[in-house]
């Protein structure tokens, strides 16, 4: 029998827009993104995750904190990171706030850690770009000792070592659901499996179906630790309205300004109408009416075999109204679509 696929939504928090075009404050977006996560939790909705940034772009910087308030008033959907930026923090204390962020929502948190895309934290946090392999290989090694809530004995080069030293508060069920995040890098897919961590491949950009190759790097790396089958998850954007056309059209003013603005501090060229709809036609967006969208994330899931995709549905100044209709949308109608077409497939063995 097919394991069941979960669906999941993730949002950098993005400093939005409001009816007029101006920049929504920090602390409504906040409140907006809770309110975003408690209409998902009601649509049934699997998993939500908060992305961690430190730039004047996005207002979350602490998502265990929003994601506490969230906890607070949802009932049953996962909540998580979209990644939290483990070089530039203290394992320690990423296991004790996510511990308790779990003991508030009843055992739904999740951690999905990661390098990150933005290095704004390591300036800011003191530490040195130079050191940015070597910060999350450790790092990473003191998590996985961490999980196992047991006393830790650990030595390294970019913290204090740790001697037969217990970690408060443990979990009930005594495991933090943790994930590693990655972007294409084999070497950050083989470490994922030497740990035991779940995989979430980040599909920002190209076919999804060019990722088949980390998949399969993935499994067999688990093999050869001797690990159990462990779950894939995709992390890819996309945007959801009534047709195509709207869609598009909806997505492209905010889409454009967010990627001219990173990419402009990267080298990149401008983003064009054209690539934006190429992007969306061939490329890793999954942008359009549900339909659409729907038959697009099952071809996603299929041809990688993953068991979860998670929609990054916020897009630079992208407004707070048009996310709450794309949730709705996804929840009512795009998931359920996604499960019918996934299941059709299984039934005629395509």
């Amino acid at each position: 029998m097919a394991t069941a696929v979960e669906f999941g939504l993730d949002t950098f928090g993005d400093v939005t827009a409001d009816a007029d075009g101006d920049h929504v404050p920090y602390a409504q977006v906040i409140r907006n993104v809770v309110e975003q996560a408690v209409l998902a939790d009601r649509l049934g909705v699997d998993a939500f995750g908060l992305g961690e940034h430190h730039r004047d772009d996005f207002a979350v910087s602490a998502p265990e904190i929003v994601l506490a308030a969230i906890a607070s008033r949802t009932e049953r959907i996962r909540l998580g990171t979209a990644v939290t930026v483990l070089s530039s923090d203290d394992p320690v204390r990423v296991f004790e706030r996510f511990a308790t962020l779990d003991a508030l929502s009843r055992g739904r948190a999740e951690i999905t850690l990661g390098r990150g895309s933005f290095t704004e934290s390591f300036p800011l946090f003191g530490y040195d770009l130079a050191d940015y392999d070597r910060l999350f290989a450790e790092k990473a090694d003191l998590m996985s000792h961490l999980l196992t809530e047991g006393p830790v004995t650990w030595q390294g080069s970019v913290r204090p070592p740790l001697e037969k030293q217990h970690v408060y508060p443990k979990t009930e069920s005594g495991r933090l659901r943790t994930w590693v995040g990655v972007g294409g890098s084999p070497e950050s897919v083989v470490r994922a499996a030497r740990y035991g961590f779940p995989l979430v491949l980040a599909i920002i950009g190209g076919h999804p179906s060019r990722f088949a190759p980390y998949v399969d790097l993935y499994h067999r790396a688990l093999a050869e630790f001797g690990t159990e089958r462990l779950p894939v998850a995709v992390h890819s954007p996309g945007f959801i309205a009534r047709t195509d056309e709207e869609a598009a059209d909806v997505l492209w003013p905010h889409a454009r300004a967010m990627f001219n603005r990173i990419g402009g501090e990267r080298g990149w060229a401008p983003m064009t109408r054209e690539r934006f709809e190429d992007d969306i036609r061939d490329g890793a967006m999954h942008v359009g009416s549900p339909e659409t969208v729907a038959r697009k994330i099952a071809a996603t899931v299929s041809s990688l075999g993953v068991q979860r995709f998670d929609l990054k549905y916020s897009s630079g100044t992208l407004p707070h109204e048009r996310m709450m209709t794309a949730i709705e949308l996804y929840g009512t109608e795009v998931i359920p679509r996604v499960r019918e077409l996934l299941a059709a497939q299984t039934t005629t063995g395509s």
